[in-house]
């Protein structure tokens, strides 16, 4: 894998290999696996059944989830024109993380990983929860809202606004922030695409992760982060009721 990656960064500029590399990530940790969740359905119906969180009938017709993609689509293309942005005109033709011909130890990458698992999770909390805002939410959230029995391709279902500063900045700039290794950041994006696809997929494959956002969906006021740290931390683990007298 060394050597396989020294011939890369001598053989290619660094921008092309942060962008390229970056949408490979991106195809192979959520593209690939929303539409292996999408599959399920029309390949193993009786499986897919018994592993649905929610009943039939809330499920999206099959022109919702095309209208879903197209969003999801647009949303991609919104991200990899910024990141073009951000390499050419921010940085000037910089690269955003750090590209060498050496990995990164495997204590930096513990390190930078498990930072950035943590920086990502409070940026996710705020945004997420700030747009649940009652005039945030109308103007930009409900979208994503749409689904009450979420699809995996429903992850980016958005609003350009929250696409960027909900979804791709939380994810994106705790690696910048730490100076990772490249190879880091993109196994980061990996872990948590696939992680949002799965947890949006509906289905109930790593149990109480995927549960805990199918409730955010069907109820709205609890499990607004993505490791459920500051959930835990303000109370918005569990469902608010109201208080009767």
């Amino acid at each position: 894998m060394e050597e396989i990656w020294k011939y890369i960064v001598a053989s290619y500029p660094t921008q092309g290999i942060e962008f390229v590399g970056t949408l490979l990530v991106q195809v192979a940790s959520f593209w690939l696996p929303c539409f292996g969740y999408l599959c399920l359905d029309v390949l193993f119906p009786s499986y897919s059944r018994r592993h649905k969180l929610q009943p039939a009938p809330k499920q999206p017709s099959r022109s919702e989830i095309w209208h879903c993609f197209v969003v999801v689509t647009q949303n991609q293309l919104l991200s990899s024109c910024l990141h073009l942005f951000q390499i050419y005109v921010l940085k000037r033709g910089a690269s955003s993380y750090r590209i060498e011909s050496s990995l990164p130890s495997p204590s930096e990458f513990v390190r930078d990983f498990a930072l950035s698992l943590l920086l990502r999770e409070a940026l996710f909390y705020y945004s997420h929860r700030f747009l649940h805002r009652p005039s945030f939410y109308a103007r930009i959230h409900k979208r994503h809202h749409r689904f009450t029995a979420p699809i995996a391709l429903a992850a980016q279902y958005a609003h350009p606004i929250e696409q960027v500063f909900a979804n791709a900045l939380p994810i994106s700039l705790p690696p910048q922030i730490l100076g990772s290794h490249i190879l880091t950041f993109w196994a980061f994006l990996a872990y948590e695409l696939f992680n949002t696809a799965t947890v949006h997929s509906g289905y109930d494959f790593f149990k109480s992760k995927a549960k805990m956002h199918d409730l955010h969906h069907e109820k709205f006021n609890l499990n607004y982060g993505s490791i459920g740290l500051l959930d835990w931390l303000h109370g918005t683990d569990k469902l608010e009721t109201r208080r009767k007298d």
